[in-house]
Parts: structure tokens; sequence; C-alpha cells
């Protein structure tokens, strides 16, 4: 009997260590669940797209390599009536400086798109500091205007190059329709691709040089507005006032 009660003692203890172990061990997954859901909330994004239901839109050129189409592309956009934004990096307006002032005098609106185009999540504070204000001094000697939008190469982005944008009163600026005109296709596929994905706040990636935009881009306005769309550019998309940018991209009204 002695026997049997030294076991039964034992086995409480064991059970009783085993429930404080495994009481202990949800705490710590409960504390690093909550680590975790906190870290990504506060992960800073730029505006992928707008919280707007007036069907609104903003079509985006990126310009970095070559301009011969450029200029066919305003005139297109001034003929159809609407306001796009270019984003342009800084070599580029080294080379073009009479392109940027046509953009300019044609009433587009132009963001920088860095310097020299590097992936900004790998550079130090002070880099990409240099990167945007070299790029906005080059733009704003030739156009007089302030640069407030800022199109990240490749996409690429981490909380450090969002911060430094908030710092220079510059709004990131990402897409949520995405042309893929620079992988060559054609004039169809174009239409295609954006027709399927865009919505009201839409913000749509196409680049200045690419094989068909020139192709796609008459048909692409007029089948939008068929729709109901509005094009209007970047900073007019933004909303005004206090707005956040919730982990989706999408900037809405806080």
């Amino acid at each position: 009997m002695k026997i049997c009660c030294v076991r039964a003692k034992t086995l409480k203890i064991v059970c009783a260590f085993l429930i404080v172990f495994v009481l202990c061990f949800s705490v710590v997954l409960t504390k690093e669940s909550k680590t975790i859901t906190t870290g990504y909330a506060a992960r800073k994004v730029p505006v992928y797209y707008v919280d707007r239901q007036d069907k609104k839109i903003a079509i985006t050129f990126d310009a970095a390599w070559g301009a011969d189409k450029t200029q066919q592309i305003v005139d297109i956009c001034k003929q159809k009536g609407i306001r796009c934004t270019f984003f342009l990096v800084g070599f580029w307006v080294k080379d073009y400086p009479e392109m940027v002032r046509a953009i300019d005098e044609a009433g587009m609106e132009i963001g920088t798109h860095s310097n020299t185009h590097p992936k900004m999540s790998g550079l130090s504070e002070t880099q990409i500091r240099e990167e945007l204000e070299t790029s906005i001094k080059l733009i704003e000697d030739i156009t007089h205007k302030e640069i407030k939008l800022f199109r990240q190469p490749f996409g690429d982005y981490n909380d450090r190059l969002v911060s430094v944008c908030e710092s220079m009163n510059l709004q990131a600026i990402q897409w949520d329709v995405d042309s893929l005109d620079w992988k060559g296709l054609s004039a169809g596929e174009i239409l295609s691709r954006v027709g399927k994905s865009v919505r009201s706040g839409s913000i749509i990636l196409c680049h200045n040089n690419s094989d068909h935009i020139v192709d796609a881009l008459p048909t692409l306005i007029d089948t939008l507005r068929g729709r109901g769309f509005e094009f209007v550019p970047v900073g007019e998309l933004l909303l005004d006032g206090q707005c956040v940018v919730d982990n989706n991209g999408m900037q809405k009204n806080k």
C-alpha cells in the first residue's frame, strides 16, 4: 500500500509539473504571436492604390532608359485630354533635359525615380537621401516645381526608405496594376492585362520606352473611359487630410 501511495504522489507531482510547463509554454507562444502581429502592423509601405469610389485612376510612366516614344506618349495624353505622371531617373533627366521640359510644359506631373536606379533597400539612410536629393534637384532646376512623389526602382523598398521619404515630405508610390509592357507584351496583351485588374483608385505602371506602349495607349484610355474611369495624375488621386496606408498599400482616411 505504501508503494502505491508513493507512486500516486509521484504521479500527481509529475502531472502538476506538466500542467505548469504547458501553461508557461502557452504564455510564451502568445507573447511571440503578439510580437509578430505588432511588427507586421507597423510595417511601412508605399501607396499601391487609393480608397476611392469615384472611379478615378492614375496612369504612370517610369523613365530610365531611352526617350524615343516619350513625346508620342505626351502627345496622346494631350489629345485625349488626360494628365499622367512621369517618374524620372536622374541620369535620364541629364540626358534628356528638353524632354523633361516638354513633359512639364504639357501639364503632366513629374516625380523622382531615384538618381541612379539602384535597389534602394540595400542603401544606407545617407545614400537614400543622396539619391533622392540629387534627382529632385535635377528635375526642379528644369521645371521650377516642387517634387512631391517618388517611385522606388524595381518596386523595391523597406521601412528605412519609406521613413526617409516621409522625413522629406515625399510620398512613396507603388502600383496595383502592372502592365508588364517592359516585357515586350503586344498592345492587345497590355490592354487585356490592365483591363482585368483596374479598379477605382488604381495606379497603373507603364514605361516610357516599352515596345508597344504607344500602340496600346490610345485604346487603353478610350476603353477605360468607356467603363466610367477618369484619369488623373497621382497627386490628384491621393486623398487629402489625415491619411494612413494599410498593410495592403491602400491609402485611406484615418
